[in-house]
């Protein structure tokens, strides 16, 4: 006999999937109560105060990319605009500094074996096989900076195959920012679950989940209990081993670890004056991103806009060795990358700022990292988590996410809205 359609369901986390899930069911005239643990709405959307930066900088995502169209239609509805990407990209090589990078000359045969790839493997391994001699050093440097530094990702798991279709896809090339930032399309989607009658209850950590006569019983921290026909979990991957599930359901979580997922420290750093548009005798004026391979090695610009906010950025692996740095040592380290790419001293750096803030996502208790990446086994395993499997409990969330632009918002919109009609559905 099917099971009866759910008419109370409980969604846990308020991120981007977790909203667009509640939204859809509400829509659907179902009863829907959203947990969240934190005070906040947004998850790894994390708008900072205006007060402290000039306007909403990002703490967390940022960009819009690739044609997104769930964000783009969101957006729509919302009367939120998008302003695509403009600037140069730099980078500093030698101590000097370029526009654009230098290509290097074995690009074109890294692409042509990549395009002949047919098994997977990882990306460590690809380079291995066709690319270990020493010409190719400068090669396997950018690669893993790219595989590292963008995707968040540790060579030695991502897929090869997976990167190949991220990188050969022209429409990834088209990377924008939302006209008052990711926080506004949030508090749209908040708002508009509020019009279908959805109830958020913050500060609402969940603590474990049983499965009682085909109903899902959930239990949080603070001892509320929530008894529903259905649960969607929307929390990051890591943060699912902190839940109590039941053994069928932990079964399945275990296949959580065959899906990648990266860190992310960012710094956001507001200053009296646009110093860093001269550098080393060169115009900078136009500057978007600059590359190095300083400890902070990313850092980009909001141009052509006004705000005088320069964002760093490091991921991967490289976040582990400063794992234990404090808020005030990781803006040290910030402005002593800046001062070193820029040869100038730290100290006048540090006295032109007016406000700064890092943020490192791998100690956010709600978080435990930034966004996931596909390694060789990861579409198996989004295949099984994702999978109704006739129970009260689905998983939702941009690690589940089967298409072209997981560990994006993007994905996270797509997964919440394809788990509401699952759940709807089963």
């Amino acid at each position: 006999m099917a099971r009866r359609q759910p008419e109370h369901i409980v969604v846990i986390g308020a991120g981007a999937a977790g909203l667009m899930a509640a939204r859809e069911l509400g829509r659907a005239g179902k009863k829907v109560t959203v947990l969240e643990a934190r005070d906040r709405c947004g998850g790894r959307i994390h708008p900072l105060p205006i007060a402290q930066f000039g306007y909403p900088v990002e703490g967390g995502a940022e960009f819009v990319h690739s044609e997104a169209p769930v964000t783009r239609g969101l957006l729509g509805e919302a009367g939120l605009s998008l302003l695509p990407l403009q600037g140069a990209r730099w980078s500093v090589e030698q101590g000097a500094f370029l526009r654009n990078e230098l290509p290097d000359p074995h690009t074109a045969h890294f692409y042509e074996c990549l395009a002949n790839l047919k098994a997977d493997m990882t990306a460590s391994d690809f380079l291995n096989q066709h690319f270990a001699g020493p010409e190719y050093s400068r090669l396997r440097q950018s690669v893993l900076r790219k595989v590292e530094g963008y995707d968040a990702a540790d060579p030695a798991r991502a897929s090869m195959l997976e990167l190949r279709d991220e990188w050969t896809n022209s429409s990834r090339s088209v990377v924008a920012r939302i006209v008052g930032g990711y926080g506004a399309l949030i508090d749209f989607l908040a708002a508009d679950c509020g019009k279908q009658g959805v109830t958020i209850h913050l500060n609402a950590a969940v603590s474990a989940i049983e499965t009682i006569d085909e109903r899902a019983v959930v239990h949080c921290a603070n001892g509320d209990i929530q008894v529903a026909d259905a649960a969607i979990l929307t929390v990051p991957l890591p943060v699912l081993n902190e839940i109590m599930l039941p053994p069928a359901l932990r079964e399945r979580t275990a296949a959580a670890a065959d899906i990648g997922f990266g860190n992310v420290i960012k710094l956001l750093l507001r200053f009296k004056t646009r110093w860093w548009t001269s550098g080393k005798g060169k115009d900078l004026s136009d500057l978007l991103f600059l590359v190095s391979e300083e400890t902070i090695p990313v850092w980009w610009t909001q141009h052509p806009s006004e705000h005088l906010v320069l964002t760093g950025w490091v991921a991967g692996s490289r976040t582990k060795s400063m794992a234990h740095f404090d808020e005030t040592k990781l803006i040290e380290t910030g402005i002593a990358s800046l001062a070193d790419i820029f040869a100038l001293a730290p100290e006048p750096v540090k006295r032109d700022i007016i406000f700064a803030q890092a943020i490192n996502w791998a100690n956010d208790p709600f978080a435990r990292g930034a966004y996931s990446y596909a390694t060789t086994k990861t579409r198996k395993a989004q295949s099984l988590l994702a999978s109704p499997d006739g129970g009260v409990v689905f998983f939702s969330g941009e690690a589940l996410y089967r298409g072209p632009d997981m560990g994006t918002v993007e994905a996270a919109l797509a997964s919440g809205r394809e788990t509401a009609r699952i759940s709807l559905s089963s």
